[in-house]
């Protein structure tokens, strides 16, 4: 295990859309604080990193501990965040990075090759997904059942597409150690 540990299961993980939104230092910080969200992973595939910089400053130092970045890794580090998570973007952490490190899985297969390097990876897209046109559910419930009964899909493999804070209660019976939280999070602005 590369980072810390969580102790909470199951996980929520609140997922930032692509673009800068208006007041959305606030609400990260209301996301954190009230309790929705375990972490929440800041992902800006096409931000400057300057701007990266700008949205973690406006968010309260007690809870930078819990966002996770998708870019600009020394970032991380320099403000001293909870993790970092690895993706075709970024496939490789920083050396000597000692944090959180986790990474996006879009098949079965690529859970089991880095679930045992990471703190925990997300799996998606488990059901159509609310923020990307297009881009509908790659498992059935059997495909998923048999993960799990294998032992693939366990408490370090996050649900990501299409999960709602309405049936995310459905996903984690499955055996999910959690889910992430992208478009339904931000829905109703």
């Amino acid at each position: 295990m590369t980072g810390m540990t969580r102790q909470r299961q199951p996980m929520t993980i609140v997922v930032t859309l692509p673009c800068f939104i208006s007041d959305e230092a606030r609400r990260i910080t209301d996301f954190l604080g009230s309790g929705k969200a375990d972490l929440v992973h800041i992902r800006k595939p096409h931000a400057r990193e300057a701007d990266v910089r700008q949205l973690i400053k406006s968010i309260p130092t007690c809870f930078r501990n819990r966002l996770v970045l998708h870019d600009f890794f020394g970032l991380a580090e320099e403000m001293s965040l909870y993790g970092i998570h690895l993706n075709s973007r970024n496939p490789f952490p920083l050396p000597g990075w000692h944090g959180s490190v986790s990474r996006s899985c879009h098949s079965i297969d690529e859970v089991a090759l880095y679930k045992p390097s990471c703190d925990y990876v997300s799996l998606s897209p488990i059901f159509d997904s609310i923020s990307k046109a297009g881009y509908t559910s790659a498992f059935s419930i059997g495909e998923l059942r048999t993960a799990v009964s294998s032992g693939i899909i366990d408490k370090k493999v996050m649900a990501l597409g299409g999960i709602t804070f309405t049936n995310m209660q459905d996903v984690l019976r499955l055996g999910f150690g959690g889910v992430m939280i992208l478009g339904a999070a931000w829905q109703n602005m």
